[in-house]
């Protein structure tokens, strides 16, 4: 029964984090921006999801499936989200000033 509250509370804020994501793509003003939110809250709301799914699951080869899962998003994400904005500023995509 507690590790299902657990579980919950996992989810729950892990799809705060992706809908503050989803919120920060469609909100903010130029792609990097846009990449930045995407990148870090949808990491962590994937990792919270992910970790949740495997308290509810217990100990079973699919919780240790889940785990490894957010593993490799762990470093996945931050990986390409820094290859998606270095070549978008070396193929001359200027960042947003405030001034634009």
């Amino acid at each position: 029964m507690i590790s299902t509250i657990i579980a919950i509370i996992f989810l729950l804020a892990g799809f705060f984090f992706i809908a503050v994501a989803a919120i920060g793509v469609l909100r903010l003003p130029d792609f990097y921006s846009r990449l930045h939110a995407s990148g870090k809250s949808e990491t962590l709301g994937m990792m919270l999801c992910f970790t949740g799914l495997a308290i509810y699951e217990g100990l079973s080869i699919t919780s240790v499936k889940f785990l490894i899962i957010a593993f490799f998003i762990l470093f996945a994400n931050p990986i390409g989200t820094h290859i998606i904005c270095r070549e978008a500023y070396r193929s001359g995509l200027k960042p947003w000033t405030k001034g634009d």
